[in-house]
């Protein structure tokens, strides 16, 4: 049987991107997200010279990283604490295509930045998406009952 943190992952991992922002700064910018269930993390790459970069550069810093994405049926405000890493074996692992088109100079590009979010807590709503969506919707219509619109939980790491 599946739990609400085996859900949670999963889904997250359906879904590309989100809103990445400092806890003090609340500015949030978007962000591709590679979820690692096995350290309750997310990962991120970015640049030197990001406010992000600046933001953690003197050590860790609570954070937020916000999803909503309908196709991946996962709504969900996370929060932890973001911090620079230089684990080369991670940048090795989530490297990418994408990831690559911003660097000139590929992953081995000087201004390659890898962060860590360390997921501390998260508030989830998952949803039956799509065409589940519409039938709830028609369904309460008929019957007069409330639609299933998924659920809603909170997490703990």
């Amino acid at each position: 049987m599946s739990t609400e943190k085996d859900t949670f992952w999963k889904r997250l991992d359906d879904i590309n991107a989100g809103m990445l922002g400092t806890a003090d700064k609340l500015k949030f910018v978007p962000m591709s997200h590679y979820a690692d269930p096995d350290a309750a993390a997310l990962w991120f790459i970015t640049a030197e010279g990001t406010d992000l970069v600046a933001q953690t550069s003197a050590g860790p810093v609570e954070a937020m990283h916000v999803v909503g994405d309908a196709s991946g049926k996962l709504w969900a405000r996370i929060e932890g604490v973001l911090e620079l890493s230089t684990d080369r074996e991670k940048l090795d692992e989530i490297w990418n295509a994408v990831a690559s088109s911003w660097f000139e100079k590929g992953e081995r590009d000087p201004d390659v930045r890898l962060l860590k979010f360390r997921v501390q807590s998260a508030e989830v709503w998952t949803t039956t998406g799509g065409l589940g969506f519409l039938y709830e919707v028609a369904k309460a219509n008929l019957t007069g009952a409330k639609p299933d619109m998924g659920d809603h939980f909170t997490l703990n790491f």
